[in-house]
């Protein structure tokens, strides 16, 4: 019977043995892959960088998606139907709680006889460039006249 033991016992001890070594073999090839990963991979991975509100905060209203402007709206306590308000709505209504002021756009619409004498301004300067060999300037100029063309055409559609 002792035999029969001693047998059973090598038997299991050999088992071990062989558990052992393949636990060491995936052991060996991690410490090999640990290796060859440059450690700022592994620091961030230890450390996810979190958006937070901060970062909300100092965005302006405008650029912000509906989701944060609602996340925005739920904390005042004044706005109720948060998440049936469009973009506009939940910008207006953020904006009258908090009492911010709407700047108006400022235009610098100019009329199109102004546009025309900038451009023939612009034309002489462009002539006076070309005859003193500034090829630079002249291209400069050209760009420019070009740009309020465009405006004039504009302003006639």
């Amino acid at each position: 019977m002792s035999s029969k033991k001693d047998e059973t016992q090598e038997k299991s001890e050999s088992t071990e043995e062989a558990m052992t070594e393949e636990k060491q073999e995936p052991a060996d090839q991690q410490e090999a892959k640990d290796k060859t990963e440059p450690a700022d991979q592994e620091e961030t991975k230890e450390k996810p960088v979190d958006k937070g509100k901060a970062e909300d905060i100092e965005k302006p209203l405008e650029k912000m998606t509906v989701k944060e402007l609602r996340e925005i709206a739920k904390d005042i306590p004044g706005i109720s139907g948060v998440h049936g308000m469009k973009k506009d709505e939940l910008l207006v209504a953020i904006k009258e709680a908090k009492g911010i002021q709407e700047e108006p756009v400022k235009k610098t619409d100019s009329t199109t006889s102004e546009l025309k004498s900038k451009i023939r301004s612009l034309k002489a300067q462009r002539q006076a460039a070309l005859e003193s060999n500034d090829k630079k300037m002249a291209t400069i100029y050209k760009r420019r006249i070009s740009r309020l063309k465009k405006k004039t055409r504009r302003k006639a559609a």
